[in-house]
């Protein structure tokens, strides 16, 4: 498929009429998949949120029982967001999930679509089809899907705030709502603060708040609980599960157990936090803020304790950076879509979900993402270290921002 690009702001169009024919085709044989998937099966993740809808509306108990149903999963989310899932616990259990997949289709074309102008494109509508399409074959993308996950919506949440943040409006509801929801969200506050976003950030702290204060008012019992214990808690999701591609994750697996991983670990964290954060904050000062959203959604990746591969969305706004390089960084993205698409981890060898010790190379094909993820960081900080060096790190000799765009584009 030929693309052309031309113009300050770069349009982004297929030059062929098959290719728009196809990408069209493509995507609508996504959606009737999804919208027969939700018609047919029940994802169990879907059913947990519908199941803590419920719960805070009948006075029962969010995190001191498991979820109807098999395999019996807790509810792991803050209280807001059982909240946020009472409407579709109220409709039928067939049109709820219609729904929600459908909306996270939705968000995952919110989030092409701005990922794209992040990156200096203004994509024609068969483009960002395409873009869709081929976000589906991604396996944290169908993984989401197949589990009736939320992810999706947090990365539409976030990435939107993100294009605000970059035209200069004013920013934080959605990621302070991304992060009621699940707290992994809460790294991009600290990019806001770094990069002198100080109002945007206040507001994400304050729709956190709020939220978490709803939560305490429809359901003060389940919120004390949470905020007080459940909130330290990994031991209900399985951390040693080959689906954790988080380095705690790595660490349990090869020390034989969360037992035999010390206090040492926390160091780790830390320090990627710190690199991670570093890195999106130069990129972002230099108005790359796709860069800097992107480094910083790895390492909240690479920092939390559980990284589900079905949470490794991040992947999508990678994949359109490292296709902006040059040659060896177009290898590297044609590299990682293949590893997405394949996500090899689930075919090595296991007797269970705690496969202990190092075995060698399937070691290291049991932890793909997680390699990726230090990998993209790693690439990150060099593109960081390369355009702090070159502009003097100065803000004002940086760049021209086309108008009505978040595009960065280098003075010459």
């Amino acid at each position: 498929m030929t693309l052309a690009t031309h113009g300050p702001v770069r349009e982004l169009r297929f030059t062929r009429s098959w290719a728009t024919r196809t990408s069209y085709v493509l995507l609508a044989l996504g959606i009737a998949l999804v919208i027969g998937f939700a018609i047919g099966y029940s994802p169990f993740d879907f059913n947990v949120y519908r199941w803590g809808g419920l719960v805070v509306t009948h006075g029962m108990r969010l995190y001191l029982d498991r979820a109807e149903g098999d395999p019996g999963l807790w509810f792991t989310y803050p209280p807001f967001a059982a909240i946020l899932f009472v409407p579709i616990a109220a409709i039928p259990a067939v049109l709820g999930r219609l729904g929600w997949e459908l909306a996270s289709i939705a968000a995952l074309a919110y989030a092409s679509a701005v990922t794209l102008k992040l990156a200096g494109y203004r994509a024609s509508w068969p483009v960002i089809a395409g873009t869709i399409a081929v976000g589906l074959t991604l396996e944290p993308v169908w993984h989401t899907l197949f589990l009736g996950q939320v992810n999706l919506i947090l990365l539409a949440l976030i990435i939107g705030d993100i294009w605000r943040v970059a035209r200069g409006r004013q920013a934080g509801i959605g990621i302070g709502i991304a992060a009621a929801i699940k707290l992994t969200p809460l790294i991009f506050i600290p990019l806001l603060l770094l990069t002198r976003r100080t109002r945007d950030a206040l507001t994400a702290i304050g729709a956190f708040v709020v939220c978490g204060l709803i939560g305490y008012i429809v359901a003060p019992g389940d919120s004390g609980l949470y905020w007080h214990h459940e909130i330290y808690d990994t031991s209900r999701v399985g951390g040693p599960y080959v689906s954790n591609q988080s380095p705690y994750g790595a660490a349990i697996r090869l020390a034989g157990g969360a037992a035999h991983v010390g206090h040492w670990y926390l160091v780790i964290p830390v320090a990627l936090g710190v690199v991670g954060l570093a890195a999106g904050t130069v990129l972002a000062r230099h108005n790359d803020w796709l860069g800097g959203t992107a480094v910083t959604g790895t390492t909240g990746l690479l920092v939390s304790p559980v990284s589900w591969t079905h949470h490794w969305v991040w992947v999508l706004p990678a994949l359109v950076i490292l296709l902006q390089g040059g040659m060896r960084s177009r290898i590297a993205a044609a590299a990682g879509y293949l590893l997405f698409v394949i996500a090899p981890m689930w075919f090595t060898p296991r007797s269970g979900p705690e496969e202990y010790g190092f075995h060698g190379l399937e070691t290291v094909i049991a932890n793909g993402y997680l390699i990726a993820g230090l990998a993209f960081l790693g690439y990150m900080c060099w593109r960081a270290y390369r355009v702090g060096r070159s502009h003097g790190g100065t803000d004002a000799e940086l760049v021209t921002v086309a108008e009505g765009t978040g595009t960065p584009l280098l003075k010459s």
